[in-house]
């Protein structure tokens, strides 16, 4: 399998093609630096993301600013939503308050972005 990847390590954005089988990297080809291959090879075996959305304020119509305090793995995102859906907190709040430890068993937790 050949996956194409818009590198996003520095402001190049390189198109990097990486050929393999699940998580076996076969070759890293286009790539500009030495980043963008370890991120290609990261990207193809277990893409990852930084979660950013809202949770709700218990008793009140107001949402809070809340994202991963590391990257979570794509495949879990949705997971992540369905219980960052299920949470209310009470206010006050300070920045970078942990609102959800561990969530889903990823070993991220999701933290306040704002303080309330």
């Amino acid at each position: 399998m050949i996956k194409n990847i818009i590198c996003t390590v520095c402001p190049r954005g390189c198109s990097i093609s990486v050929k393999g089988e699940n998580s076996i990297v076969e070759s890293v080809e286009n790539y500009g630096c030495k980043r963008g291959i370890e991120y290609a090879k990261a990207e193809f075996v277990c893409p990852v993301r930084i979660l950013t959305t809202v949770v709700k304020v218990d008793g009140k119509d107001e949402l809070i600013p809340v994202r991963s305090n590391k990257p979570i793995p794509k495949s879990k995102i949705l997971e992540c939503m369905e219980e960052i859906r299920k949470t209310t907190i009470t206010l006050p709040v300070k920045m970078h308050q942990v609102i959800i430890e561990n969530v889903c068993d990823t070993g991220v937790s999701i933290v306040a972005t704002k303080e309330f």
